[in-house]
């Protein structure tokens, strides 16, 4: 069996992340969304993203740091 359990949001996105993918983002408002992910994932520098969210953040914090750096390339919110 696989462990699930990793060292940090770096670890667990080890080999998982690349351009043009799509990533469904869990949380209501700011509230459950995967803030620590988030950062690795800008600073992947991947590109060309589409995101699935309830939102797409907020001023500085959830999705909308993928927004402001433009990796988002299509995003799928209520």
């Amino acid at each position: 069996m696989t462990n699930k359990i990793y060292e940090g949001p770096k670890a667990a996105l080890d080999g998982l992340l690349f351009d043009g993918m799509t990533i469904m983002s869990g949380g209501f408002g700011l509230s459950g969304n995967p803030e620590s992910l988030i950062p690795e994932i800008r600073d992947s520098g991947i590109k060309d993203i589409t995101v699935i969210s309830n939102n797409a953040g907020a001023d500085g914090f959830g999705l909308w740091m993928l927004l402001q750096t433009r990796q988002i390339k299509k995003m799928i919110a209520s």
